[in-house]
């Protein structure tokens, strides 16, 4: 089974370009639609807001001002999840969420050109 979560972007060129800054492939780009490919089973596709619409019969949110969801990237360990966030703020991002360290798991947020929440995660595996 895969998984492909839909977002609305303003800027499709300027959200592709930020998430190739992170290091992700794009894959199947258009004029009104990108997807960021996460792994095998997972991606992204980034809609521009009129496409976006398309398929809904509700208002897009503006993701500045409300958190609709979180999208949490689970990554092998804590000097991951700093190196992608780090990524994420020199490429524009703004900081999101509260930076979670607690001996079982090891999280910092980033908000995307959009606003949308995105959170690094790194589960620590207990001794034994």
């Amino acid at each position: 089974m895969q998984l492909f979560v839909n977002l609305p972007v303003k800027d499709l060129e300027r959200s592709k370009k930020f998430f190739t800054e992170l290091g992700f492939n794009l894959f199947g780009m258009g004029e009104e639609m990108a997807s960021v490919v996460i792994s095998e089973e997972t991606q992204v596709m980034l809609l521009t807001e009129p496409t976006f619409s398309s398929y809904i019969t509700k208002e897009i949110p503006d993701a500045g001002k409300s958190t609709e969801a979180i999208l949490v990237l689970g990554m092998e360990n804590p000097a991951q999840v700093d190196e992608l966030v780090d990524k994420a703020m020199a490429a524009g991002a703004t900081p999101a969420g509260v930076k979670q360290e607690d001996g079982i798991r090891y999280q910092r947020g980033f908000a995307d050109l959009d606003g949308h929440h995105w959170e690094a995660l790194c589960l620590v595996q207990p001794a034994g």
